[in-house]
């Protein structure tokens, strides 16, 4: 279909800000229900944080939802537009107003580190402190020829603060790099995605040597509430008998991972306090909580205090800010979260991690409890499928937002070729002349 010279009937016309797994879902949608679909991602290649967020070890997975992300990008009515960062080349308002796009879906993920709740504490960022997005971005690209970003230096007896599927992949990134490194210290290469899979005590016997002689302690993950609750294998709405499973299985599933990654953990420990010294960030201050009726609380007087030469913040990941999109919080405000209508603008709707601000991995059978606790399992290297050839799927629930945006405007011939100019003119711009060729020309390493 040749936007510029289109001259059917008319249509709608969706924008879609961001191009990864939700954003590519949606378009795939919008396309399959005869809407067009403009995908405007702000990097050169669409897979967000599937390339970017999750650990370079997560290759199958990862490589299983690339096919899935460029299948829905090339469908018939899907239009992609690389290197186009809202409010910098195209602002909402143009969209909406001078384009009369049916609808923008906002699917532009949730990358901006949830601040650690401690007065003051970003001021040590890069002096002891580093946050989850840029740590997992380092070390999923330093090993690059072309990587010129911020280098890191994993240490021992580091503290990750967290409790997620997120922050046991930051523990298991810096123990993996700290046994690597002291394996290849005696002579012994080592590829850290065998380690994973393989685990670190039977790499290290592969090799002849005994784990606890290298004298690493290893990284500790600190979590405000119980092992039990770690949101590591959740489920909607569960019934107190699959409650009582899950807690079961979310320790099951650490205590496999401790076992395997030589990671410690630590429950019911809040980040209270920073402890520093000539100007970096040498530990935190905990206070020790209690869950009563589901809400944390701090038992008063039974503060710790733990030294840490690296502190890893991973408590989540929020949306950055759009220009013309409200807040509310962390979050969009949204007037309905089923659809995901942004209060106050019509016509907008916001989908995927965008919406909750959390990413999720799941299988598609995800009702049955064992399943969901299987799944989270093989995400984290210690299921049956913890050779990576079924850790899951990224999931999420796109069609309430296309339903609600298929009630939007619909756009003449005219008004679809003047979309199909602005487009064409943006591709002119980056040079884009098809996906398979623009993507041909920028793979990663």
């Amino acid at each position: 279909m040749d936007l510029l010279h289109y001259d059917s009937q008319p249509t709608h016309v969706v924008g879609i800000i961001g191009g990864a797994v939700a954003g590519s879902e949606a378009a795939a949608l919008c396309a399959a229900k005869g809407a067009i679909a403009v995908v405007f991602e702000q990097g050169a290649r669409p897979y967000g944080k599937i390339e970017d967020g999750l650990p370079r070890w997560h290759d199958k997975l990862r490589q299983k939802e690339y096919e899935r992300i460029d299948a829905n990008l090339t469908r018939e009515g899907v239009y992609f537009v690389p290197n186009t960062k809202i409010g910098q080349h195209v602002e909402l308002a143009t969209l909406c107003r001078d384009y009369g796009l049916s609808a923008i879906l906002l699917a532009n993920g949730a990358w901006r580190d949830r601040p650690l709740p401690i007065d003051g504490i970003d001021a040590y960022v890069g002096r002891g402190l580093l946050y989850q997005n840029p740590f997992v971005y380092w070390f999923n690209h330093y090993h690059e020829t072309e990587y010129d970003g911020p280098r890191y230096e994993v240490v021992d007896r580091a503290v990750v603060v967290g409790g997620g599927l997120a922050s046991v992949d930051v523990v298991k990134v810096i123990n993996l790099e700290l046994y690597a490194a002291a394996l290849r210290e005696l002579g012994h290469e080592v590829d850290l995605t065998e380690l994973e899979v393989k685990g670190i005590p039977k790499i290290c016997e592969d090799h002849g040597v005994d784990p606890a002689s290298l004298g690493i302690h290893g990284a500790t993950l600190y979590y405000r509430r119980s092992m039990e609750e770690m949101p590591v294998a959740t489920a909607d709405d569960p019934s107190p008998e699959q409650e009582l499973k899950l807690r079961a299985a979310r320790v099951k599933i650490m205590e496999r991972v401790m076992r395997k990654y030589l990671v410690h953990f630590e429950g019911n420990a809040a980040p209270a306090g920073a402890l520093t010294a000539d100007g970096r960030l040498t530990g935190l201050r905990f206070s020790r909580t209690e869950v009563v009726d589901g809400r944390v609380r701090v038992i008063e007087g039974a503060d710790f205090e733990v030294q840490a030469p690296l502190v890893v913040s991973s408590i989540g990941s929020v949306p950055e800010p759009l220009p013309g999109i409200p807040t509310r919080g962390e979050l969009y405000d949204y007037a309905d979260w089923k659809t995901g209508a942004v209060r106050d603008r019509q016509g907008i709707f916001g989908l995927g991690n965008v919406l909750t601000g959390q990413g999720n991995i799941k299988d598609s059978r995800q009702n049955a409890m064992e399943i969901t606790a299987q799944v989270a399992s093989d995400f984290l290297g210690v299921g049956e499928g913890a050779d990576g050839g079924t850790r899951g799927r990224v999931s999420v629930n796109v069609e309430p937002a296309v339903e609600a945006a298929l009630h939007g405007r619909w756009l003449d011939a005219a008004a679809v070729r003047k979309v199909g100019a602005f487009v064409a003119a943006r591709h002119a711009d980056i040079g884009y002349t098809d996906y398979a060729s623009w993507m041909a020309a920028h793979r990663a390493e």
